[in-house]
């Protein structure tokens, strides 16, 4: 076997593998690199950062800049919105993809050919920014925390990923036994169906919880009150749109007395990307398979 091995193997495999596992290495230190550096940044004092800015490891970690930020009550109610927006905006989307994949995945609906060219057909056309701000107006979802979760339930490319895994995964045998012994479709689903489906399952609440989190266009547009504000958009305009001399954001930095705005800033990147950065591994084992198999055409 090892013969017949070398034999198929070729010296130009070996070059292929070094120069993929090399280009996957620099790639991979171009996106942990300024992470690093803006992590390491956080915990430096300013006047040693100015005096060496490429220096990457500070001589003496300093939690002040955190002990601040986290102290701010923008910040705190920040972290609130984003925390109760991610999680239910995530337990809603992942239950509306399994109650909507589960029939589409039957070719026998009626109708089924109709609402999968429907669905596909938000993936390419939208009404656009102005009739959808009209319609969370009209809705009265204005300045509430619901407009940052029920415009975006559900995905259509999620939606066709669920419908695909469901129906390579869930054998229809399976299916009919139960109906033999006298579950209904609804019981199938949610017993006998839903738990095939857990690296689906655990794909989409990757994929939900990271577009949650990272939301802040939906604040900008329908959130007056700054209360409201998820984390992210806060973080948005303590770095980039902290230029008048009355914004809130500026006052909050100016009004410090140890850290400068500067490593203030660091910190508040740190503290905004932890917390999905955390929940990251904990699915990562499902990921690969959910996005495979899912990805299987009908």
């Amino acid at each position: 076997m090892r013969v017949k091995n070398a034999l198929v193997r070729g010296p130009g495999d070996s070059f292929v593998e070094v120069f993929s596992t090399l280009t996957v290495s620099v790639f991979a230190l171009c996106c942990l690199l300024p992470f690093a550096y803006v992590f390491f940044v956080s915990f430096m004092p300013y006047t040693e950062y100015l005096e060496n800015p490429l220096k990457v490891i500070p001589s003496k970690f300093d939690l002040t800049a955190y002990r601040q930020m986290l102290g701010y009550k923008l910040i705190q109610s920040g972290y609130q919105v984003s925390v109760f927006t991610t999680v239910v905006g995530t337990i809603l989307s992942v239950f509306l993809l399994v109650i909507s994949g589960y029939p589409l995945s039957k070719t026998n609906l009626k109708g089924h050919r109709f609402f999968i060219y429907m669905v596909l057909f938000t993936m390419f056309f939208n009404g656009g920014m102005i009739p959808n701000y009209i319609l969370i107006r009209n809705l009265g979802l204005q300045n509430t925390v619901w407009a940052l979760i029920i415009p975006g339930c559900i995905n259509s490319f999620n939606l066709i990923l669920m419908k695909n895994y469901i129906k390579s995964t869930v054998p229809e045998t399976l299916e009919e036994a139960a109906k033999i012994d006298g579950a209904n479709d609804i019981r199938i689903l949610f017993s006998i169906v839903t738990p095939l489906l857990k690296p689906a399952i655990a794909t989409m609440t990757v994929f939900c919880s990271v577009g949650y989190w990272n939301n802040y266009f939906s604040a900008m547009l329908y959130l007056q009150d700054r209360k409201l504000w998820p984390l992210t958009l806060v973080l948005r305009e303590l770095v980039v749109e902290n230029t008048s001399a009355v914004s809130p954001v500026t006052q909050m930095l100016t009004s410090t007395h140890r850290s400068h705005p500067f490593t203030l800033k660091m910190a508040a990147i740190i503290v905004t990307i932890t917390p999905i950065l955390i929940v990251y591994p904990f699915m990562q084992r499902y990921f690969v398979k959910g996005i495979s198999l899912g990805s299987v055409k009908e």
